[in-house]
């Protein structure tokens, strides 16, 4: 299995409009972050973990040249709005997306020319897959969803193996978080240092991982607030790193 880090980057991505901030101005490609998504890939299929607003130049940075099924973790814009631009990849046959039933609902407002019987000629076919809170199958592999909390709304995030991924999190039940014991490799969202409403920070993600002891934790879904990559990099502790756009993690 391999894992590609197409976007580590929160919603405005790194650099934010207008911004002037050091983090901004970085020269660093460690620095410069797209929204985030991952692809895992065995034995030459991929699939994609949420498809944002970054997702076409994802494909072409990396020469992605197929996509077999696609994960979504919640509907928020920085997770759901490239999905029209799988249409790339369903000339032939339907893409299937695996989300639940309030993510599909969102998506059919979003994009209503992409259903219905009399679709436009060229639009993305999708295959909605509705899921729940129980384990399911993506070919041939076991998926187990991980509930958690973004602010108030329920999310899910996803354990593949011994390798799991949250984004966007900022709290877990501690019967949630059973299902994070015994991971090779814990990906996880940090946005920044100080306090947000929504979304963990630097020490509240240290805080899950001291908990369930991944071997190896990668930190996702970061702002320009967290500080340069390389700086903040030299404060994290053993096996603990700061995920990168184009990263990729051989299993």
């Amino acid at each position: 299995m391999k894992i590609l880090f197409l976007g580590t980057g929160t919603s405005t991505g790194i650099p934010q409009i207008g911004c002037e901030c050091e983090v901004c101005k970085s020269s660093n490609s460690k620095d410069k972050r797209l929204r985030s998504s991952v692809l895992i890939s065995d034995e030459d299929k991929n699939i994609l973990i949420d498809c944002g607003p970054d997702f076409r130049q994802q494909m072409l940075n990396y020469d992605i040249k197929h996509i077999d099924a696609v994960l979504l973790t919640h509907h928020h814009y920085d997770h759901i709005s490239g999905l029209d631009e799988l249409r790339s990849f369903t000339y032939t046959q339907p893409m299937p997306i695996y989300m639940e039933q309030n993510v599909a609902d969102s998506i059919k407002r979003i994009f209503p020319y992409c259903f219905g019987e009399n679709r436009y000629p060229g639009v993305a076919q999708f295959d909605i897959k509705i899921i729940d809170n129980t384990p399911f199958d993506i070919l041939g592999r076991d998926i187990e969803p991980v509930r958690v909390m973004h602010y108030n709304l329920p999310i899910l995030g996803y354990r593949c193996g011994n390798v799991a991924y949250i984004t966007d999190m900022l709290t877990i039940s501690d019967e949630e978080e059973e299902k994070l014991k015994s991971l090779d490799v814990l990906i996880i969202n940090a946005l920044r240092k100080n306090k947000h409403i929504s979304h963990q920070t630097l020490q509240d993600a240290l805080n899950v991982i001291e908990r369930v002891s991944p071997r190896k934790t990668y930190l996702i879904h970061m702002s320009h607030q967290m500080g340069l990559h390389d700086e903040v990099s030299k404060q994290l502790p053993e096996n603990v790193y700061f995920a990168y756009d184009g990263l990729q993690i051989d299993l």
